[in-house]
């Protein structure tokens, strides 16, 4: 497990975070399609707060694309970097997930974010940051649509219907089981909008939520645990 320091520099108020946000999103590329479904490495990252120790835990594990056999893990714990503002999301979780992914022992592939990336009030939620800093394509796969509007996808999995932020459409309602409440798939760097939600039907041949996810939420409170000593 590595310890992570909140990195020097790093914005302490919402006018920093805001401006970093409008700085690195013009650096989200948009018109790559990304690696095919069920080749290479996936990997799911996430986080688990405790947030009266002020300690964040992260969790990145790799999945084969193929098997969805974990093939790597790895943790970080620290400080909470950025108090809780909607839409900011982002700042609490980043420096944990960039070290988790940087102990890695294998490449990462697709990287898989519980969260959102296009379907963000300013475009640029975790799964765009995250992308933008690592270079790494990138989706967010959330449970809800934050602010957003969908109408309800047909009933069978792999139906979708257009998430909305008004006419404009930032993401996809998708039914990753038939019947079941659908999941909330964007957009983050590098790859598309079609492709993220054929990784994402790839990812969940179970379960609503994708394997990525669920691994990377049973490691991180694992590792909180471990570090809170609870």
């Amino acid at each position: 497990m590595t310890t992570v320091r909140i990195p020097a520099g790093w914005p302490a108020t919402e006018e920093q975070a805001r401006a970093v946000q409008d700085r690195l999103r013009g650096r989200v590329v948009l018109d790559e399609p990304g690696p095919p479904p069920g080749t290479g490495h996936v990997t799911g990252v996430d986080v688990a707060y405790d947030d009266g120790r002020d300690v964040v835990a992260a969790a990145a594990v790799v999945l084969d694309a193929a098997t969805l056999e974990v093939v790597g893990e790895a943790t970080a714990v620290g400080r909470i970097s950025f108090p809780y503002v909607p839409g900011l999301l982002a700042f609490r979780e980043i420096p944990t997930l960039l070290a988790a992914l940087d102990a890695l022992p294998c490449p990462p592939g697709l990287v898989v974010c519980d969260g959102y990336g296009l379907a963000h009030p300013r475009r640029f939620g975790l799964a765009g940051h995250l992308g933008v800093l690592t270079g790494l394509p990138t989706i967010g796969v959330a449970k809800n649509p934050f602010t957003f509007t969908y109408d309800e996808p047909d009933t069978p999995r792999g139906s979708r219907s257009a998430l909305l932020a008004g006419t404009e459409e930032v993401g996809s309602a998708l039914r990753t089981q038939d019947g079941v409440k659908p999941v909330f798939v964007s957009v983050g760097h590098r790859t598309s909008l079609s492709n993220a939600c054929a990784h994402t039907l790839a990812l969940t041949p179970a379960y609503r939520l994708p394997e990525t996810t669920r691994r990377a939420d049973a490691l991180c409170r694992a590792a909180l645990r471990q570090a809170t000593g609870i």
